[in-house]
Formats: structure tokens, C-alpha cells, sequence
């Protein structure tokens, strides 16, 4: 038996909303004792509030989460100032938390811890990863690559960067009852999981493909051999580098892509700041979507995990959208989850976020990549 129960309460109180969420919890669960959760919340609550009062509801859970730019569930759908929680009940999958701390100061000894704490309570290989670490004192590349040395490549890895409302100043991280900053709380899940996933973006790349000949890390000083800035230029004419054109990375078979958004740029040097780390020699190609097309992704993304779920039934589903997709979308945020939705004939427990970078593979097979401005879809279920 694998169950998944999901509360949501945008009720500004936090005390209210907590108490609401978990009643929302008990009543799905029947009786069921929950043995882990995630937790994604609005950054302006009384967190450790919250957290204390979840520990206090069910006793010694595995809780990780942290803070977001948005909140999805099956329960209220879309907000923006709201917690949402899933918890996780099972006699045949084990799910154990583990955190690293001051990831910035070293990202490969942090996430080695994070992985170690949490593999040292299970007594099984772990299956697949969870994450929802820091966003802005570190490179979510940089820890990308430590949890999958720690893990090994052929555990897949999934999750969002944690996000303030696009103040960009300071994230939060959960982790049992502590609200922590510049940290990586994981949690592994082993046993008799079954999962799949998708990723869609719904930005095409346009014009030739170029390579990347001077980077350093999310800096992009060079394609080609020329700044950075006369590539865009080509392109859009006066227009300055934007979310709303981003570059398509594309991996080593130059088959796939992931999707790196501009976020600044300096006309002196012509270089322009992506929101994540872009490597040397790497293909790239700029991309364009209109508002259709991303909508269009997300439905995509749910019916290709779906799709790929070998499974009877599954249990739950997890959502991870980036911040980007939603400031473009702006009202019409809301239909990422309602086109999902409309693909179900009956209910499935669903809880998700909008986040600064998410993790996922492109593919089943591939290894984990950090993207931008993609909708990835996680399903959970069990043999």
C-alpha cells in the first residue's frame, strides 16, 4: 500500500491555516499513519509556527519543503499566498529526510550529507530523490551535481528551487521542525515505489544553432566567438534579453534540450546572466513561445507522465513550474493545474509549486538536468 492525502488552506492566519491543512489531512488519511511529507508555503507565514504544529499532528514524520512563488494542489488548485502539505502513508515504501547545511559554502560536502543522513535510517537502495533547496546563495547547477555524485547518475532526481514571491532577498527550507536557510533537505524514497515523469516547456528554438565559446557559470560572455548580447541582438533587434526568449541548451546527443532564462545583462562587456549555469561549448539555439504553447505544455507534461506510468493506478502527483512561466501567464496561471485536471476522469492527490529552477531528467533514461521555465510532472504510485 502506497497513500498519498493532500491539505491546502490560504487562510492568512497561520496558525488557522495549519490547523486547517492538517484537519484536511486526517480526514483523507482514515486512519492511516502518514510517515513523511513535503510542505510548500507562501514566504510571508509563521513557518516554524507551522512546522511545529504539523510535528505536533503526526509524530516523528519526515518532513521536508520550504517556500515558493505560488502554491498548486487538487485541493484549492492555484494560489499565491496559501500552504499546501502532502503527506506520504506506506508498509512497503520507505521514505527517510536528510538535510545539508551552508551549501554555499561547499555544495559537494552539503549534499553528501543530506543524502548520507537520510540513506543511514533505510534499509534499502534509494529509488528517487525529492529535493527543494536553496535558490539564491548558491548555483542550483553546482548542487544539481552534488546530489547526483553523492546518489550515483542513475538515481533520478526531482524537485524546485525554494522562491520568496520573486523578491529575490531570501528562501526558507524545511526540514522536520527547523526553517532553515542556504541548505538542501532531501527526501529518499525506496522499497516498492513506482513512478514516471515528463517535462515540457513549450518554447521551440528558432534561427541556427550557435555554440558557447566564453562562460563562467551563469555568466555568458561569448557565442560564437562575439558578446553574448549581439546574438540577441540579431534576433530581437533593440529588444534587450528576456524570460520571454530564452535559450535551449541542448544536451550531449544535441537531441534534447533544457531552458535557460536571461534574468540581466551588461551592455559594457555584452554579456548577458541566465538563471542557472550554462556549460562551454555547449549547442544552444534562442527559443520563443507564445502563451498557448505554454499552457499547452503543461497539459503535455501530465499526459506524457501518465503515459509512461507502468503502473494500474497511481497514488499521487507532484508539479514543479517555474516562476517565469507564471509572471508570463500572469491570470492565466491557473489553467497549468485546471488543463492537468481536465485529463483525469476521477480524483488523484496533487500538490506542487512554482519555484526558481526545477530538476528532473528530460527523459525516463537521462540524467537529472536543472531547467528553467519547464513544467515537470512527478507521478507516484506502487507495485
Amino acid at each position: 500500500m502506497f497513500k498519498a492525502v493532500v491539505g491546502h488552506s490560504n487562510d492568512p492566519d497561520s496558525l488557522s491555516a495549519v490547523e486547517e491543512v492538517i484537519q484536511q489531512c486526517i480526514s483523507f488519511l482514515a486512519g492511516d499513519i502518514p510517515k513523511a511529507g513535503i510542505i510548500f508555503a507562501a514566504i510571508d507565514f509563521e513557518h516554524s509556527l507551522i512546522l511545529q504544529q504539523i510535528y505536533q499532528a503526526f509524530p516523528g514524520i519526515e518532513l521536508i519543503g520550504g517556500t515558493t512563488d505560488g502554491e498548486i494542489s487538487s485541493v484549492l488548485e492555484f494560489q499565491q499566498d496559501s500552504i499546501t502539505l502532502m503527506l506520504f502513508s506506506s508498509d512497503e515504501v520507505e521514505i527517510y529526510a536528510g538535510v545539508g547545511r551552508k551549501v554555499s559554502d561547499d555544495p559537494i560536502t552539503a549534499t553528501k550529507q543530506a543524502i548520507e543522513q537520510a540513506k543511514a535510517k533505510s534499509t534499502a537502495a534509494p529509488k528517487l530523490c525529492l529535493t527543494h533547496p536553496e535558490s539564491l546563495t548558491t548555483s542550483g547547477v553546482s548542487i544539481l551535481n552534488g546530489l547526483k555524485l553523492a546518489l550515483g547518475q542513475d538515481v533520478p532526481i526531482f524537485g524546485g528551487l525554494a522562491g520568496d514571491q520573486s523578491r529575490y532577498q531570501n528562501t526558507y527550507q524545511f526540514f522536520q521542525t527547523e526553517v532553515l536557510s542556504d541548505s538542501v533537505p532531501i527526501l529518499l524514497f525506496s522499497g516498492a515505489i513506482l513512478f514516471s515523469h515528463a517535462v515540457a516547456s513549450g518554447w521551440h528554438p528558432i534561427g541556427q544553432r550557435s555554440k558557447v565559446t566564453k562562460v563562467d557559470k551563469n555568466i555568458l560572455y561569448e557565442i560564437d566567438g562575439k558578446p553574448a548580447l549581439d546574438f540577441y541582438h540579431y534576433y530581437l533587434g533593440l529588444l534587450p534579453p528576456s524570460m520571454e526568449y530564452p535559450l535551449a541548451v541542448f544536451d550531449q546527443n544535441g537531441e534534447n534540450f533544457y531552458i535557460r532564462a536571461p534574468i540581466g545583462y551588461n551592455q559594457e562587456s555584452g554579456s548577458i546572466t541566465f538563471f542557472g549555469d550554462i556549460p562551454d561549448q555547449a549547442v544552444i539555439q534562442i527559443s520563443e513561445a507564445a502563451y498557448e504553447d505554454i499552457l499547452a505544455a503543461s497539459k503535455a507534461s501530465f499526459m506524457n507522465a501518465l503515459d509512461n506510468y507502468s503502473g494500474t493506478e497511481p497514488s499521487a502527483v507532484l508539479f514543479f513550474s517555474c516562476v517565469a512561466r507564471r509572471q508570463i501567464l500572469g491570470t492565466r496561471a491557473q489553467e497549468e493545474y485546471q488543463n492537468t485536471k481536465l485529463c483525469l476522469t476521477g480524483y488523484l492527490p496533487a500538490c506542487g509549486f512554482y519555484s526558481y529552477g526545477e530538476i528532473a531528467p528530460i527523459e525516463q533514461s537521462s540524467q537529472t538536468q536543472f531547467h528553467n521555465e519547464t513544467f515537470v510532472t512527478l507521478i507516484l504510485g506502487n507495485r
